[in-house]
């Protein structure tokens, strides 16, 4: 049997919910991974589930500052030597329960620069030294949402920027054809993080309602994204929605 050549990825928003489960899932099948977020307790810890102290590279990274990018994607060149994969996770929700005529400009910039302009800085980094590494090419997977296309009440700014990364992920896949680059993304629906905590008690539903929504194991979603990711650069995952089976999204209203 030809033995397995480890791949090396970068997670972003790695300290915690599906950043962390992805982090784990992948370094058990073998990948080497650069951890990214901005708490480096947070990193730490999710190095240490990971349990390959040797496979795991922390680095602090605010992904909405275009140095803190830069010198993310240096330090993966630097350990690693080249990069396979991707996982574009950093993001925030931003405030919840505001109405729309109430969200204040810095809250929306908040959202926006986290969840649109750091994924860009983040892909852009990536698919800099995934064109001229060799062998070339790489893959960038993208964590968008349910709300990249049904949005929840009073979620103005993160259901806009959820539906930009679609836009993303379509000319990433576009611009990356030339050079063995593939671009997908998985739209997450209710997995089981402190982001969706929420769901437990009882969230605004779209008839005004608080009703209890169901969730599912963000084991599932890891490894969602580890099919993904291990497919060969000849094939590609456009599109993946992954959802707790009974969570009101198709007829969401």
């Amino acid at each position: 049997m030809k033995e397995r050549q480890t791949k090396i990825a970068a997670i972003t928003g790695a300290g915690s919910g599906i950043g962390r489960a992805v982090a784990v899932e992948l370094v058990r099948s073998g990948w080497s991974v650069a951890l990214a977020g901005r708490r480096t307790e947070t990193l730490r810890e999710t190095a240490e589930l990971s349990e390959a102290d040797e496979e795991v590279l922390t680095v602090r990274t605010d992904v909405s500052q275009p140095e803190e990018v830069t010198a993310l994607f240096a330090a993966v060149r630097d350990r690693f030597g080249r990069l396979d994969l991707l996982f574009n996770n950093a993001g925030t929700f931003g405030p919840g329960g505001v109405p729309l005529e109430e969200l204040p400009y810095d809250a929306w910039r908040h959202v926006v620069d986290t969840n649109l302009t750091g994924a860009f800085l983040c892909a852009q980094a990536a698919f800099r030294q995934m064109k001229e590494q060799d062998p070339r090419g790489g893959r960038i997977i993208n964590n968008g949402s349910i709300s990249a296309h049904t949005p929840r009440p009073q979620s103005i700014a993160y259901t806009a920027t959820k539906h930009a990364l679609t836009g993303l992920t379509k000319s990433l896949s576009l611009d990356g054809r030339p050079y063995g680059i593939a671009c997908g993304q998985i739209d997450i629906g209710n997995a089981a993080t402190d982001m969706t905590e929420r769901m437990r008690t009882g969230t605004l539903q779209a008839n005004g309602e608080l009703a209890v929504e169901p969730v599912m194991d963000v084991a599932d979603v890891a490894s969602t994204v580890r099919h993904m990711a291990e497919l060969p650069l000849e094939a590609n995952v456009q599109f993946a929605t992954v959802l707790a089976t009974a969570m009101p999204y198709v007829g969401r209203g």
